[in-house]
């Protein structure tokens, strides 16, 4: 993948992939006009940020007062690098898996939205870090998704399935409460009658025999007048057979949702990109009312701080923790990879690297608290170890290029 240089590219371009591999720069020309207007615009101002990270301010900023303007499509745009090389590294890890590139892609990118909505450029980590931890925990969490649910029966699936996963599946369906009622109470009786002994047979569970349906029927229909209301039908075996194949079809729909690009073509003419029906109010907000130089220099102040903070943390670990830091971000080596040259074993190399990253979380985390009063609250702490990470992979990226 060629790297893009200029801002107007970074904000404009999407990547086209075919047989797992980067194609080209696909320019949007909506996006890139409304670019140029603002750097137009840029241009005539006085005392603004026109760099990358500036932008991306910016956007993210308009983002938050109007979510359904352009600003989406531009940030969409910029996090296509990151996404692309995330769905990369993610495939080159898995082992056995059956899903190209391009899905892993499209699944990450479908988290954009969520994204936007919890970055905070206050704490530090750049947009393109958030986003590529975001992407990696994304894809590794409906790989997972998949995987169970694609070695497991329909029968198999229904069994360890939760009642709030599928009434949450049902009601996605757009079926009626009373619907639901009756394919719940149906799943219910087949879990009371229907089970196996250990997991692994759970996951390849057969079809329930004649006499079960038959006692799931008696059961359904023995509930049914306390549960349901006075209109539910009387269950039959066939009946309540093919209610749970639905609930499985369903689910597993649920699980793994069709993902959807925002440059994708509306219909297979090509007329134009879902995107261009996201109407256009940046024009709406000026450009005077954006990030002023002075808020710069303050963040560009706390990263400073919080590199000093870390190199000094980083020096008190002791000297083999260090090694092993370099080596998995300085060399890129994988923790198996680490293991073999170290001779220890791989769940040792997680273990250590683990505590390292803890220990040194726990210094920014005192100094954050000293120093910006920051409350130590489950999402601060969170983005806390964005910065780290975020840190600790720039520090390799130096290593590497001394």
């Amino acid at each position: 993948m060629n790297p893009r240089q200029s801002i107007t590219e970074l904000f404009s371009t999407f990547a086209k992939l075919a047989d797992d591999h980067f194609v080209c720069w696909i320019c949007d020309r909506r996006l890139r006009r409304n670019v140029l207007k603002h750097l137009e615009q840029a241009a005539k101002s006085d005392g603004l940020d026109d760099s990358e990270q500036g932008w991306v301010l910016y956007w993210h900023q308009l983002w938050q007062n109007h979510p359904e303007n352009l600003a989406t499509g531009h940030l969409s745009a910029y996090l296509q690098e990151p996404c692309y090389w995330v769905a990369r590294k993610m495939m080159s890890h898995q082992t056995g898996t059956q899903y190209p590139l391009a899905d892993c892609f499209q699944i990450a990118i479908a988290s954009l939205s969520d994204i936007l909505k919890r970055y905070s450029p206050n704490h530090g980590a750049s947009l393109k870090t958030y986003a590529s931890l975001v992407f990696g925990n994304t894809i590794r969490d409906s790989l997972r998704q998949q995987h169970e649910a694609d070695i497991r029966t329909d029968w198999g699936l229904l069994r360890k399935l939760s009642q709030k996963r599928l009434v949450e599946s049902l009601q996605q369906t757009g079926l009626s409460a009373d619907a639901i009622a009756s394919y719940v109470l149906a799943w219910t009786c087949f879990k009371t009658l229907w089970t196996s002994g250990d997991a692994p047979a759970t996951r390849r569970l057969s079809r329930p025999d004649q006499a079960t349906w038959d006692a799931i029927a008696q059961l359904y229909n023995r509930q049914r007048p306390h549960q349901l209301s006075p209109t539910a039908p009387q269950g039959t075996p066939e009946t309540l057979e093919r209610w749970l194949l639905s609930c499985a079809k369903y689910v597993r729909a649920y699980l793994y949702p069709a993902t959807t690009s925002l440059n994708l073509s509306k219909s297979e003419s090509g007329a134009g990109e879902l995107q261009d029906d996201l109407p256009d109010r940046a024009g709406a907000s000026p450009l005077t009312d954006l990030i002023t130089q002075e808020e710069l220099q303050e963040r560009q102040t706390q990263q400073a701080q919080i590199n000093e903070v870390l190199t000094t943390a980083l020096t008190t670990l002791n000297p083999q923790i260090q090694t092993l830091l370099t080596l998995y971000y300085g060399q890129q080596l994988t923790q198996q990879q680490i293991a073999v040259q170290l001779d220890i074993k791989q769940y040792t190399v997680s273990r250590r690297l683990s505590s390292a990253k803890e220990s040194l979380l726990l210094k920014l985390a005192q100094w954050s608290q000293e120093t910006l009063h920051i409350s130590l609250t489950s999402t601060a702490v969170s983005h806390m170890s964005v910065v780290l990470e975020e840190w600790l992979e720039e520090k390799g990226r130096l290593k590497i290029e001394d």
